[in-house]
């Protein structure tokens, strides 16, 4: 029998060292094992360091995955536990995702300091956030916003707006869910009007490429619904070379072994809008969500992306 501590590397932040909690928790029941079978280590990374700008000034998603990939790479853990909408198109050589949580709420909520709901903010009401998607999703229903900087962990950006720094902000609903916080959401946001991330409310699990016993302990805690969600919405950002760079929103949705999926690109003042939807079987997520992506930028134009980035 094995008896190796498993090593779970994770941010450092609260949220993050919940959802690895969670996944420690889970694989414990899945397994009978005790928690000390498990060693969640803390691994900071530079999108934790860089808080000053937006991350698509900073550098992008990686931000938050290549110190404790290089960690997996180097065996000094054995397994990562990230949000799945903060990971990087494209993975590292030697890794790859092997499971993804049943996935929690994937709507946005707003945060009022100034109003409840988002569109009876004043006019010209300072919104914080450091999401181009929020940011174009806000602009698009409040073109009079002024959007401000709001980076850091979910408690530093309710104490900034505590504080007074912005009269709103957007956070997910399924991190203050994880974090119990759920009670501080002055408004649901309806996911039609206003579309998550894609990859939102997911945790993933990132293991290395050939490690049997690795893929075989996280197996039994693999949501398959979720995984083809998954499949589907990051072959859509692929297909567009989607990063922080890009705003950028949409959702896939299982239903037995069927999935549709709706799209939507918009540049960062939200004045330019493209959707688009696609359906088919579940297996066939991942071409689904790449069929998507061509078909949306061949409808938004070649100058689309390079009109503001």
């Amino acid at each position: 029998m094995q008896t190796d501590v498993i090593k779970i590397g994770t941010r450092g932040s609260a949220l993050a060292l919940a959802q690895a909690a969670e996944t420690r928790a889970r694989l414990m029941v899945a397994h009978g094992l005790p928690e000390d079978a498990f060693e969640i280590v803390v691994i900071r990374t530079s999108g934790d360091r860089i808080q000053d700008r937006p991350l698509s000034e900073a550098g992008g998603k990686g931000l938050f995955t290549k110190e404790i990939e290089e960690a997996l790479l180097e065996g000094r853990i054995d397994l990562a536990v990230h949000s799945s909408k903060d990971m990087p198109t494209f993975l590292p050589d030697g890794l790859e995702l092997s499971a993804f949580l049943e996935r929690e709420d994937v709507r946005d909520v707003f945060i009022g300091r100034a109003a409840k709901r988002l569109e009876d903010l004043p006019h010209g009401a300072n919104l914080g956030t450091s999401s181009l998607r929020r940011q174009a999703l806000a602009l698009r229903l409040r073109p009079d916003l002024k959007v401000g900087v709001f980076r850091g962990n979910v408690q530093t950006r309710l104490r900034k707006l505590e504080d007074g720094a912005a009269d709103g902000t957007l956070l997910a609903l399924a991190g203050l869910k994880r974090l119990k916080l759920e009670h501080v959401a002055t408004e649901l946001m309806d996911p039609v009007i206003f579309p998550p991330a894609l990859g939102q409310g997911a945790i993933c699990i990132e293991s290395r490429t050939g490690d049997t016993r690795i893929a075989k302990l996280v197996e039994a805690i693999h949501h398959p619904a979720t995984g083809f969600a998954l499949s589907c919405e990051r072959a859509f950002l692929a297909a567009l070379d989607g990063s922080c760079r890009t705003p950028m929103a949409g959702l896939a949705t299982v239903d037995g072994d069927r999935i549709a999926f709706s799209g939507m690109i918009l540049t960062p003042d939200g004045r330019e809008v493209h959707e688009i939807g696609g359906d088919g079987a579940a297996q066939d997520a991942a071409e689904i969500g790449r069929d998507a992506g061509r078909r949306i930028r061949q409808k938004a134009g070649a100058g689309f992306f390079e009109s503001w980035s």
